[in-house]
């Protein structure tokens, strides 16, 4: 029996947010639902899975909120579930950029929404600038065909790329449209708001993320090369929304290629090609004791709740 993974968010004016943290927390419980809700004054944020019906409670619950009516979700499946509990953090934001005077909540200042039917048609113009406002390791493993990767390792590294290369970029180029995309929405929603408030015109956004555009766009034909990494134990889906091939060192938190895992440097919970000079011979052996108490724990069917590194920027979108 597979498990309902729903991937959300929503930019509103939010309060009393304890009051609603603790609701969540009582619900998902109630119906066996996991994983992560971020809540801040600037909306909610969060991928859960679990139950049909449970999943489908707390979504009807936060469509209750005033703001979050119209709350947009991207459903997939897991053979299992993909997290060992649930979380309700306050934030105070719910995607980190560090730029408090961003108002991504409010509509006038975020950029055009495009469709994923009408995203390739857009992407394919030779003046758009494509640009993937994800982190690099999510970039390196799957991204649209000709999209600008800026390098960043978190989100908050997003403005100064903006000012250092993107910049100017556009007055090089003076594109007639700035497309931007990330994995749900939020970043690239988030983005777009930022960067008219810099003055940026022509901006535009992927609605519902590359998720959506996987659900709702074929394969044959598809912009998409690769796949798409997601923020919970499945680490990569495929155009299908399948579990992809990729799996997580969990030493450092980065995908890893089948072809990785064939290299001398991979030792599983220990290290890979990317962190392998990173940490001393003391850091690997207190990550081979981890590794065999995870090996344990799946042996006697349990979960460890160590075996997946959080995610950099908590919780991506």
């Amino acid at each position: 029996m597979s498990v309902l993974v729903a991937a959300f968010y929503r930019f509103a004016a939010l309060d009393d947010l304890p009051g609603l943290r603790a609701e969540l927390l009582e619900l998902a419980a109630m119906r066996a639902v996991r994983g992560t809700i971020l809540l801040a004054g600037e909306g909610v944020n969060g991928t859960i899975a679990g139950p049909e019906t449970g999943v489908q409670a707390v979504l009807a619950r936060l469509r209750r909120v005033p703001g979050l009516e119209r709350l947009q979700v991207k459903y997939s499946r897991a053979r299992q579930q993909p997290f060992h509990r649930l979380k309700v953090r306050l934030k105070r934001e719910i995607v980190t950029m560090g730029q408090p005077d961003v108002a991504p909540y409010l509509a006038a200042e975020v950029g055009t929404h495009v469709p994923p039917e009408q995203w390739d048609a857009l992407i394919a113009e030779p003046d758009t600038l494509v640009i993937d406002t994800r982190n690099a390791y999510e970039v390196a493993i799957g991204t649209f065909a000709g999209a600008i990767d800026p390098g960043t390792a978190s989100f908050r590294e997003f403005p100064a790329w903006v000012e250092r290369e993107l910049r100017p970029l556009v007055a090089e180029r003076q594109p007639r449209a700035i497309a931007l995309f990330c994995t749900g929405g939020i970043r690239c929603e988030k983005a777009t708001a930022y960067l008219k408030q810099q003055g940026f015109a022509g901006v535009h956004h992927l609605q519902g993320g590359i998720l959506r555009y996987l659900e709702e766009r074929p394969e044959a034909g598809s912009s998409w090369r690769g796949e798409c990494f997601v923020f919970d134990q499945r680490v990569a889906v495929n155009h299908r929304l399948e579990p992809g091939e990729h799996s997580l060192c969990h030493a450092c938190g980065l995908p890893l290629t089948p072809a990785d895992r064939q290299l001398v440097s991979y030792e599983p919970g220990v290290s890979c090609r990317h962190c392998h000079e990173r940490f001393s011979e003391t850091d690997r052996e207190r990550f081979r004791e981890r590794q065999r108490q995870i090996e344990r724990a799946r042996q006697r069917g349990v979960p460890h709740l160590g075996g997946r590194p959080e995610a950099p920027d908590g919780l991506g979108g």
